[in-house]
């Protein structure tokens, strides 16, 4: 009978470590889970400012140049039977121009992409962070689990 009450309370020494083992892989699981969705977030997120800093950058260029060339060519062509040598260095000079608002535009969303990419490494970072602190509870938990 002795034999039989002992082997009882180590099966349900072992039954009750089972279950606060599965209980603290679950805790585990959930806050894992918690930080790769608050990082599938904060990407999903930046990732529409960025495209919404991109869009706007472009929009901007677009905006000026239209109204600038419009107005440039309406001159340009008025004064251009009298001036031909004037009206190719207008040309000229607002093709320049061009190159040098696409050129203004292309660094101002490199910028942009790249203030992206540091504000998505720090999610990361954090993300990983609380994963690791997680990871590091539970090798302490565990330990406390098996040593009573």
């Amino acid at each position: 009978m002795d034999d039989q009450k002992r082997a009882q309370e180590m099966f349900g020494q072992l039954t009750g470590k089972v279950v606060e083992t599965m209980t603290v892989w679950a805790d585990a699981n959930q806050r894992v889970l918690r930080e790769l969705v608050e990082l599938s977030t904060a990407t999903a997120k930046e990732g529409v400012r960025l495209c919404g800093e991109l869009q706007q950058g472009a929009l901007e260029t677009l905006r000026s140049s239209q109204t600038a060339a419009a107005a440039h060519w309406q001159s340009a062509w008025a004064d251009g039977t009298k001036d031909p040598g004037h009206l190719y260095q207008k040309a000229l000079m607002t093709g320049v121009d061009g190159v040098e608002k696409a050129f203004k535009l292309m660094e101002g969303q490199a910028q942009a992409i790249t203030r992206s990419a540091e504000r998505l490494q720090t999610s990361a970072e954090q993300a990983g962070k609380g994963i690791q602190e997680t990871y590091t509870a539970i090798v302490e938990k565990m330990k406390d689990v098996y040593q009573s």
